[in-house]
């Protein structure tokens, strides 16, 4: 097999279970060294453990790779940097950062407490730039380097309830891929974001079992492992012309998300009245736009 990541070093955070295992260990098969990140927390990030790193790290020496276990939190901007020195401290070098740890703390908007949203954005939001910024302190003075983010659809019109927390650190990620991709391009680095959906232990639970099970099916034909070799690609020298680009994908399909653009503007001399904007808004600009979730009977 090719070892297109030969000679290459790269982190990749959550690493311990689901999409962050299978990148580990894809990102291992093609020849790069490996720090696999992951605190070992529970599924609201309450916890910690060592077994989850540990077993991925012993999988990748198994096979014949290099990698070094770190579990710090990606939430507190010590651990990110304590993540980018295990990589230098271990293989002298980084080229290739996964942002892909993550949480849920689901609840509706009118329940969030300020800790929940306050943790879901630092592990999300927050933790993918306390890695970003380290890393690129090397990626600016090597010149090189590939940054990989994840997103989720849920920020989207998904069918997904209860995620205004979830769903805001998500859409910030797509933003911020965005601006480092900008500050960064001029030095070699690419930085993209992914949209992954597969069955991993956030998307598949007891309760989401009992409350959809026809969903559950397909989540569980969707393999965490399949997310990975789109990451490989992007983090290759293949792919060095996307830049601050967003993918969907799951099992047997990949798709590139266009860039926001206006659909429509209303433009006059001058600025628009409120008496003006209440005659030619419904009839112009929101004429055909239809409410996705309308007022229900009690």
């Amino acid at each position: 097999m090719a070892k297109r990541l030969e000679g290459k070093v790269a982190i990749v955070t959550g690493a311990g279970r689901g999409i962050g295992r299978g990148e580990a260990l894809a990102l291992a098969s093609e020849g790069a060294k490996v720090v696999v990140n992951d605190l070992g927390g529970a599924v609201d990030g309450s916890g910690a453990a060592s077994s989850p790193v540990d077993g991925v790290v012993a999988e990748i020496k198994k096979l014949g790779g290099e990698a070094v276990a770190n579990y710090d939190s990606v939430a507190t901007m010590q651990g990110g940097e304590n993540i980018v020195k295990t990589a230098m401290d271990n293989f002298g070098k980084l080229d290739i950062l996964v942002n892909n740890a993550g949480i849920l703390r689901d609840r509706m908007v009118f329940n969030i407490s300020e800790e929940d949203w306050d943790l879901v954005l630092k592990v999300h939001l927050y933790g993918h730039f306390y890695t970003i910024k380290p890393a690129c302190t090397f990626f600016h003075q090597q010149r090189y380097g590939r940054i990989i983010n994840t997103s989720s659809v849920a920020g989207l019109n998904a069918t997904t309830y209860g995620q205004a927390n979830y769903g805001a650190a998500k859409e910030g990620i797509v933003g911020l891929t965005r601006k480092v991709a900008r500050d960064m391009g001029r030095y070699g680095v690419t930085c993209n974001c992914i949209r992954p959906n597969a069955g991993t232990r956030l998307t598949i639970s007891d309760e989401m079992r009992k409350a959809r099970p026809e969903a559950m099916v397909r989540f569980e034909q969707m393999k965490p492992e399949d997310i990975a070799p789109l990451v490989v690609w992007l983090a290759s020298d293949d792919a060095a012309n996307v830049n601050g680009r967003t993918f969907y994908v799951e099992t047997g399909r990949i798709g590139l998300y266009s860039e926001p653009v206006l659909e429509k503007q209303l433009v006059k001399a001058g600025a628009w009245t409120i008496n003006e904007l209440f005659m030619f808004m419904p009839v112009t600009m929101t004429k055909e736009l239809v409410n996705p979730d309308p007022p229900q009977p009690k």
